[in-house]
């Protein structure tokens, strides 16, 4: 069954994506909560027209996120964690952690659109700040033994 995404759906696709799921999952979940619209020809007139005059805000927020990557730059989040003696961290660093690390930089990145491994020793790790479709940015995360 074919969809129109009304919102960013993780794993799924983006708002005003196009896209081909179960008729189940799109007739129980996501139409009822309003995260989709039935790909109706209708529909999708209307989709073409709205994304032809969305076009140029679209490079604007690009454009935007290109900017919001490249002031990041390089940076290495450093985040303080409780360990035992082997190193190995007491909880785990979370996308929390590194959301508000990278507040307190003056940077307001949702923990929704960050994305890391599972993070259980001391040591050096990335993760992938998802900023827009079509950007997705990579910062060094640092987790050291708290004093």
């Amino acid at each position: 069954m074919d969809i129109i995404l009304k919102t960013d759906i993780a794993g799924l696709g983006y708002k005003n994506d196009l896209v081909a799921v179960k008729p189940g999952y799109a007739r129980n979940y996501l139409i009822p909560q309003g995260f989709a619209q039935l790909a109706t020809e209708s529909n999708r007139k209307i989709l073409a027209e709205n994304l032809k005059q969305a076009a140029h805000k679209a490079e604007k927020i690009k454009t935007a996120a290109l900017t919001l990557a490249e002031e990041i730059g390089d940076m290495v989040i450093t985040i303080p964690m409780k360990t035992g003696e082997s190193g190995k961290i007491f909880g785990r660093v979370t996308n929390t952690q590194v959301s508000d690390y990278l507040k307190e930089k003056g940077f307001d990145i949702d923990r929704k659109k960050i994305t890391m491994d599972d993070v259980k020793f001391v040591g050096d790790f990335s993760a992938i700040l998802d900023l827009h479709k079509e950007v997705k940015h990579k910062v060094a995360v640092s987790v050291v033994a708290e004093a």
